[in-house]
């Protein structure tokens, strides 16, 4: 009787679906969920299965990356797409503990090891409605700094470099320190005569 049981057991669990792979082949965003086209591994077709993420994460996966889809009630219509990867693209040669977010053009952003944060792209656009504070001891910018409008120093300000700064409009408080030398307390030639400092 036991083994009638087992027999009837097995039958039954072998007409459940368990979790299987696919290949992407089309992404959707437009909705409240993720949905996703593709293909089994047995060139089934999977047609809108929704994608679950993380809340607060989203992304799109690109054409040929592989998915984990797991038939809620064993049922492939019924299935949802709870991870994807893609072995071209996915960012290789991690140390243990560090995370990277990444595209399939190269752009990244990677936490490593040291606390150090670094962000690959071609344009990076920040928009802020009210500030952008950054504090810290130190920033450096190597190359060119364009400023729009004003540059604003509540201390002082130095400006140094080979080739000069060209700054269309500069404010500072308390003084502006030109290759070494005080705006503040500058003196200058002016036919003949040394003219006061500036008002």
């Amino acid at each position: 009787m036991i083994k009638d049981i087992d027999k009837r057991i097995m039958r039954a669990l072998a007409g459940i679906r368990q979790a299987f792979r696919g290949i992407v082949s089309k992404v959707s965003t437009e909705g409240p969920v993720c949905t996703v086209r593709g293909q089994a591994l047995a060139n089934e077709d999977t047609v809108d299965l929704e994608m679950f993420q993380h809340y607060g994460f989203t992304s799109a996966p690109p054409t040929g990356a592989m998915q984990i889809i797991l038939p809620l009630g064993g049922r492939t219509s019924h299935g949802v797409v709870i991870a994807t990867e893609h072995g071209r693209y996915r960012m290789k040669a991690l140390k243990q503990g560090e995370v990277a977010i990444y595209t399939d053009e190269g752009d990244s952003i990677v936490l490593s090891r040291g606390r150090v944060t670094t962000i690959r792209t071609g344009t990076l656009n920040i928009q802020a409605n009210d500030a952008v504070n950054i504090d810290s001891p130190s920033v450096n910018v190597r190359h060119q700094l364009n400023v729009a409008e004003a540059i604003v120093g509540r201390g002082g300000l130095s400006i140094t470099g080979g080739d000069g700064a060209n700054v269309e409009r500069l404010n500072a408080k308390d003084d502006i320190q030109v290759g070494g030398k005080s705006v503040k307390g500058h003196r200058h030639a002016v036919e003949g005569k040394i003219s006061g400092t500036p008002i």
